[in-house]
């Protein structure tokens, strides 16, 4: 299931916009936030407590003399890395994808720092598998933008779908990852608080993006809600 979840939620994605090839973005925007505040409230709720009780528990173990861990540095470095993945994925992980002009090759700058972000946002999945539905969940509206950004773009068909396919790749591929290296599950704690700091990015930077000049949008106000409500009851 912590694979399938991911997977089959950014080829549900792209086979909507596939067919309806969405016009407006309105709808879009709202799936977004609720993304936007499920992943956060996931991460505030559920991922960040574990974490330090980890590491906690860890420290006392090893009877290290300081008092404190290193999770607060991995999840600062965490949020810097994604800021500089961005310049090279032009903010696609949050839905901001710009531009029409036409392309005859797979933007390759955009594909390799999304399948990067894919892959580390599974990685903490192994170890807490109710984090497969926040990506589930996160990938889904993303997908379905690129899709259409690509298909608005004339990028042909097959590389569109090869594309979306290795995307939807790169997250269970992470969890496999996990799973199977001795190396990562040693540093499980220090990822976990490294795409924790990733998550922070992503999700704040969904809602708290402005609204159309500032205004207050109640439909906007009510989907972060049910988000939040949702990820508390995971």
């Amino acid at each position: 299931m912590i694979y399938l979840l991911p997977f089959f939620s950014v080829l549900l994605g792209y086979g909507i916009a596939l067919v309806l090839q969405p016009k407006s973005k309105k709808n879009l925007k709202l799936l977004l936030a609720f993304s936007g505040s499920f992943l956060l409230a996931l991460t505030v709720s559920h991922l960040l407590p574990e974490i330090y009780q980890e590491s906690e528990a860890l420290l006392h173990s090893h009877n290290h003399n300081h008092t404190h861990s290193n999770s607060g540095i991995f999840i600062m470095v965490g949020i810097i890395f994604q800021i500089i993945l961005e310049y090279f994925s032009q903010g696609a992980e949050h839905g901001h994808v710009h531009g029409h002009h036409k392309m005859n090759h797979i933007p390759w700058a955009l594909f390799i720092s999304l399948c990067l972000h894919a892959l580390l946002e599974g990685m903490p999945i192994s170890q807490h598998p109710h984090l497969a539905w926040g990506i589930s969940i996160h990938h889904f509206p993303i997908s379905m933008i690129l899709t259409t950004f690509l298909m608005q773009s004339h990028l042909n068909k097959l590389s569109i779908f090869l594309f979306m396919i290795l995307f939807a790749v790169m997250t269970p591929l992470g969890t496999f990852a996990t799973l199977d290296s001795e190396i990562l599950i040693h540093y499980k704690s220090e990822i976990t608080a490294f795409v924790i700091g990733i998550l922070f990015h992503i999700s704040s930077t969904i809602i708290f993006e402005s609204s159309e000049g500032h205004k207050f949008n109640l439909a906007k106000l009510t989907v972060i809600i049910s988000g939040v409500v949702l990820a508390y009851f995971m």
